[in-house]
């Protein structure tokens, strides 16, 4: 798909939709201490206004409109010839459809054998990810306009043993195919007259549309919204809709990092946006006795999309998609939970607003109002018994790092989003790909299946103006919007002419709403998926 072709596309109509939660200031007995982004973070000075430059020219013709000052939205389709993509079947086995250079010739070789035509496609990383070389080599057999073709060939497949999967190869990420439908959101933090916040919505747990948290509360609908950070789906991987990764919101740590992967720091109003490796520091003291505090407002010993601390497995890198363990662990859970807390082995340690415990129960209760609660595991469970008992103090306290390990300073009305890859850095293409774990070092397929190929993206930016980049792209309807790749999603930040830039969390999590109605297109059946928490920006 070369973003050179473009065409305009229409508006969709959408569901109407939350406001952030309020910030609620904390005794100083759990301070929270949050420290200056160094610079490690993107936050390009902006050059004076007479030599800012035009629209980049890979938004020329897109249908525009400035829905209030400092706000323009671009709505466009990148595409190649008509004609490019297919149908076509794709063989598979126990690693999925990547192989071997020499296991793909001897499969190449058994199907025509067996009278078939197949074809064999090299799979690299691209340039400008932090990851190359070869990935794997899939094969292919058949070329259909229409899927019902390709249904017929996997049968026959699969009456001589093989097993195969229909693809559309508009989905495949290489260039000169597909077609993909982009709304471009850019904000002037000089010009326009509002804020930009993250939102959890009702509470940490729990999930929401994107145009629901837009509409809600009493600071008035949100003008433009976005999906934000990656989340917690399943109640097996930790407490549903909390963010998988970090999470501050109004100044207050509500979820702690994937050490080490990129993030989305909002300051003050949030429109002058920093980019940054963030990892988190927590501590927890009572009764003369220190010791790590492992999360925040997650399941204990459930640690999803890994970069956790102390003795989790398998790793302590960052691992997308999979959901560490540690069997001794002390989780803190906030009032902004918004749920009870998860049953399960071990004790809770209730502290009062003071930071005083006033119960030792079993775990899966009620947070109290201006309090937290405290849930211990194996070990973690014991630390509490000796040294929370009913009427101890207890201080807990929360450090945000950069990549340097230098504090990054947080106050009131500040908040942070969780995400990755990093797209740009320094004005060029720069995935993380490999450092962000969105790459299984086990599991070629995932890589390939999660980050080359097309599916619906939303990305943050911000360019050499200083102005705020919000882009999404609907993906996995063939024939209408295939989505990017990440390195797709990549260039097109690049082109956009962001200094900066990393991913949110997409799929069928990725909306955009304008004035409550959704620009993209759910890729989900059911529609416009509920979400962890959202970008809402406010006139």
């Amino acid at each position: 798909m070369e973003s050179a072709r473009l065409r305009p596309t229409a508006p969709r109509s959408g569901a109407a939709s939350t406001s952030r939660s309020r910030w609620r200031s904390r005794s100083a007995t759990t301070a929270v201490l949050l420290t200056v982004l160094g610079t490690s973070l993107v936050s390009p000075a902006a050059p004076p206004a007479a030599a800012a430059p035009r629209e980049p020219r890979v938004l020329a013709g897109w249908e525009h409109e400035r829905p209030a000052p400092g706000l323009d939205v671009y709505r466009g389709v990148l595409a190649d010839r008509p004609g490019a993509s297919h149908w076509t079947v794709t063989l598979t086995g126990d690693d999925g459809p990547l192989r071997t250079a020499s296991a793909a010739r001897d499969l190449a070789a058994r199907l025509r054998d067996a009278g078939h035509s197949p074809g064999t496609e090299r799979v690299t990383w691209p340039r400008g990810s932090d990851l190359s070389g070869l990935l794997g080599v899939r094969v292919r057999v058949g070329a259909f306009e229409e899927r019902e073709g390709a249904e017929a060939l996997q049968r026959a497949l699969a009456a001589d043993g093989f097993d195969a999967i229909v693809e559309w190869t508009g989905s495949d990420g290489n260039t000169g195919t597909g077609e993909t439908r982009v709304n471009v959101a850019v904000v002037d933090p000089r010009r326009f007259g509002g804020s930009l916040e993250a939102s959890h919505g009702a509470g940490v747990a729990g999930r929401e549309k994107v145009t629901d948290m837009a509409a809600a509360g009493t600071a008035g609908d949100a003008l433009l919204a976005v999906n934000a950070g990656f989340f917690v789906m399943e109640d097996r991987d930790g407490v549903p809709g909390a963010p998988a990764g970090i999470g501050v919101y109004d100044g207050e740590v509500q979820s702690s990092a994937v050490n080490g992967r990129i993030a989305l720091v909002l300051r003050g109003d949030g429109l002058r946006a920093e980019l940054g490796r963030l990892s988190t520091v927590s501590r927890i003291s009572a009764d003369g006795a220190r010791r790590e505090l492992d999360g925040v407002n997650r399941r204990p010993g459930s640690i999803r999309n890994c970069g956790g601390v102390g003795g989790d497995r398998p790793t302590q890198r960052p691992l997308h998609d999979v959901t560490c363990t540690d069997a001794h662990e002390v989780v803190q859970f906030t009032d902004e939970l918004g749920a009870a807390t998860p049953e399960g082995a071990g004790v809770e340690a209730v502290l009062d607003a003071r930071g005083r415990v006033t119960e030792l129960r079993a775990r899966g209760g009620p947070v109290p109002e201006g309090g937290s609660v405290l849930a211990g595991t194996g070990g973690g469970a014991d630390w509490l018994r000796a040294h929370a008992e009913p009427g101890t103090r207890v201080s807990l306290t929360h450090r945000v790092e950069d990549a340097r390990g230098r504090p990054v300073r947080l106050g009131g009305g500040d908040d942070v989003v969780n995400g990755g890859p990093q797209l740009v850095r320094d004005g060029r293409v720069a995935l993380t790909t490999g450092a962000g774990g969105f790459a299984h070092p086990d599991d070629p397929g995932f890589a390939y299946a999660w980050a080359l190929k097309r599916h619906p993206r939303t990305m943050v930016g911000v360019d050499g103006r200083g102005r705020l980049l919000l882009v999404s792209a609907s993906g996995r309807h063939p024939g209408h919007s295939d989505g990017l790749s990440l390195h797709e999603a990549a260039r097109f930040m690049d082109a956009l002419g962001a200094r900066g830039a990393m991913n949110l969390d997409g799929g069928g999590s990725t909306a955009m709403a304008l004035r409550g109605a959704l620009l993209t297109r759910p890729s989900d059946a059911a529609g416009e998926r509920a979400v962890g928490d959202a970008l809402l920006l406010r006139n």
